[in-house]
């Protein structure tokens, strides 16, 4: 088990064992994300209303779902040009795309849309929805999870090289909000930052 130090930096490196998988398909009211396969059994232990789990409707053709979904978040958040959630949690995939922002791809330069439909996802599915760079950005707390060797290189890129063409979890930067990782000894073993061993919660 490993617990951050508290960085000079002003992105703190959290390394913690996680608890729950987090991913972009699914958004409940007060800034959580969630993957569709961890609703019933994540959600049904907290005391939220049905109400205000905000979903994405797979019925629809990825357009439409996405400008939906658009629409059920900009209600949620009425007063917001951008939706301003209180925490995200997200995943870092091997190839540094996060949500279903893939590197390379158009979609990191949206500025417009909230919400975004992928057709061409070079990662099953192909058919996607995503929250777009400014919403992430928006955020006032943004935590990464990553574990496992696979994630190492990657996640090397992404905190400690300056790319030119940076990966899309590189992009995550809050305007004003916080940056967290949590990670595992196998994902960070090439990082050079400090940090502490702690012993497991």
């Amino acid at each position: 088990m490993f617990m951050p130090p508290l960085l000079s930096a002003p992105n703190t490196l959290f390394l913690l064992f996680p608890c729950f998988h987090f991913a972009d398909q699914l958004s409940i009211a007060f800034a959580k994300l969630v993957p569709v396969s961890e609703e019933t059994h994540l959600l049904s232990r907290l005391p939220i209303p049905d109400s205000q789990v905000i979903t994405i409707n797979p019925e629809l053709p990825v357009e439409e779902a996405a400008e939906d979904y658009a629409k059920k978040l900009r209600q949620a958040f009425q007063g917001d040009s951008i939706p301003v959630f209180d925490l995200l949690i997200l995943g870092v995939g091997p190839d540094g795309h996060t949500c279903s922002l893939f590197p390379d791809h158009p979609l990191l330069q949206e500025q417009e849309k909230i919400v975004a439909p992928i057709s061409d996802s070079p990662k099953p599915p192909p058919q996607r929805v995503t929250l777009t760079l400014p919403v992430l950005n928006a955020a006032r707390t943004v935590i990464f999870v990553a574990t496992g060797e696979g994630k190492a290189a990657i996640l090397k890129r992404i905190l400690e090289d300056k790319e030119k063409n940076p990966l899309p979890a590189a992009l995550v930067q809050p305007s004003t909000g916080k940056l967290c990782w949590f990670l595992d000894e196998a994902a960070a073993r090439l990082l050079t930052v400090p940090f502490e061993k702690h012993s497991t919660l």
